[in-house]
């Protein structure tokens, strides 16, 4: 058990030509300035958030000057690959644990555990993001400072559903009581792209296995009470849910529910200001995934997305004091109060703009309760994206569909993740 404007565009371009290098330019030597360059692995509509950031932090720190790149989210990780390889990286950059593993293999990153033993945020930062992140890597070192993480949740309309339900059975007995003829349906299934990261959110919670490997390194995604949990599920499509799941990624799941002829949608709570936007604040609520059996909440933890000092950088000091200034309390709040997440700093979680969404709270609360076991997904290994992408997904798509039964689905993913880990495994000398 281990522990998201046409002008924010346009200055994304500007700062992109400005360079992307380490080290201190003549400007910088010029005016008496350290010059840091920080890349913001999702640029675009984070971009403002940023700016701010970076003037509040030259403001109280006038000889460090913050040089902001601003990079595509779908293009971050070759941009990495390519600044590594031509070394050419940058001072401090955004990285999350589904690519963390990949910067490390090609020791590209400064270890985090020693400046933080010694920084003002030390004990400040949410456990079991720390512990995702060491979980990522095969040394356990700390090569990625947290920020914020996600959780899944599933939205429903309240005016349908009074009482969120607190355990899988109640869950399936909801969605059959709120599927009413001709088009009213209790749940919502997406199908399509970015369909088996929620099939594995919700297996593991409904089977309340922690690890995702035996310790035999076979996977346990095919287990009996996963593949139990994938049944019930494929056998609501149609029935419960509209026909068009199939095909639903997240854009068209968001607008089937926004119809409000759908109960209960399960998403993360990045899609808050979308359910507001169709229904409205206090028509919409969101509920943890239910307790399963073991009677424990189980979560697969999605990828925490924080800060990184690269090796390649000519000015760690300054950059370990940017990372400190933006996983502060302050800054750590705000940033996550303009994108609806989950502060890592554990004072920012306490702020009244978390504890007064319920949403926030709910997953705040689930995340730090020391009866939930967080279960890591091996996003260190390089093939389990593209296992759990292109492999998968319309392997999924034939199970909804009858074409494919449960077990041989999973059987087949487990085969793909056992033999990823073994080649791993090989690969670290193990």
């Amino acid at each position: 058990m281990k522990r998201t404007t046409a002008w924010a565009a346009i200055a994304v371009l500007a700062v992109a030509v400005a360079g992307c290098g380490s080290g201190s330019g003549p400007d910088s030597e010029e005016s008496g300035k350290t010059t840091i360059t920080f890349w913001d692995n999702n640029g675009g509509t984070r971009t403002p958030i940023y700016q701010e950031l970076i003037k509040r932090f030259e403001t109280a720190n006038p000889t460090i000057h913050v040089e902001y790149v601003g990079i595509p989210i779908a293009s971050v990780q070759q941009k990495y690959d390519t600044a590594i390889a031509g070394g050419d990286t940058p001072d401090v950059g955004g990285v999350t644990t589904s690519y963390l593993a990949n910067l490390v293999g090609q020791q590209a990153l400064e270890p985090a555990d020693d400046w933080l033993g010694k920084s003002a945020v030390n004990g400040k930062l949410a456990a079991p993001m720390l512990d995702s992140v060491r979980d990522t890597v095969p040394d356990g070192k700390l090569y990625l400072v947290p920020g914020t993480s996600n959780l899944d949740v599933v939205w429903y309309l309240k005016d349908k559903l009074p009482e969120a339900p607190k355990t899988w059975d109640e869950f399936f007995t909801d969605v059959h009581e709120l599927t009413k003829a001709p088009d009213q349906y209790g749940y919502t299934i997406r199908g399509g792209a970015g369909s088996i990261f929620q099939v594995l959110a919700e297996m593991y919670a409904y089977s309340g296995v922690t690890e995702f490997f035996d310790a035999s390194g076979k996977s346990t995604v095919n287990d009996p009470k996963n593949v139990e949990y994938l049944t019930k599920l494929a056998a609501l499509y149609k029935k419960d849910t509209p026909e068009a799941d199939v095909t639903n990624d997240f854009p068209k799941m968001v607008a089937a529910f926004g119809t409000g002829k759908i109960a209960m949608m399960h998403h993360n709570l990045g899609s808050y200001n979308d359910q507001v936007k169709a229904h409205g604040a206090d028509k919409v609520g969101a509920f943890a995934l239910p307790v399963g059996a073991s009677g424990k909440r189980t979560i697969v933890a999605n990828p925490v997305d924080g800060f990184a000092v690269f090796k390649g950088s000519e000015h760690k000091d300054a950059a370990w004091k940017f990372v400190e200034f933006l996983v502060s309390k302050e800054s750590n709040s705000y940033w996550n109060q303009q994108t609806g997440q989950i502060p890592a700093n554990t004072e920012a979680q306490g702020d009244s703009w978390v504890t007064g969404l319920p949403h926030l709270k709910t997953a705040v609360d689930a995340l730090n309760d020391p009866n939930t076991a967080v279960v890591s997904p091996p996003y260190y290994l390089p093939q389990f994206s593209s296992i759990t992408k292109a492999d998968t997904e319309p392997l999924f798509q034939k199970v909804l569909l009858g074409q494919m039964k449960p077990q041989e689905f999973l059987d087949t993913m487990a085969q793909k993740l056992t033999d990823a880990q073994a080649e791993w495994k090989k690969a670290q000398g193990g």
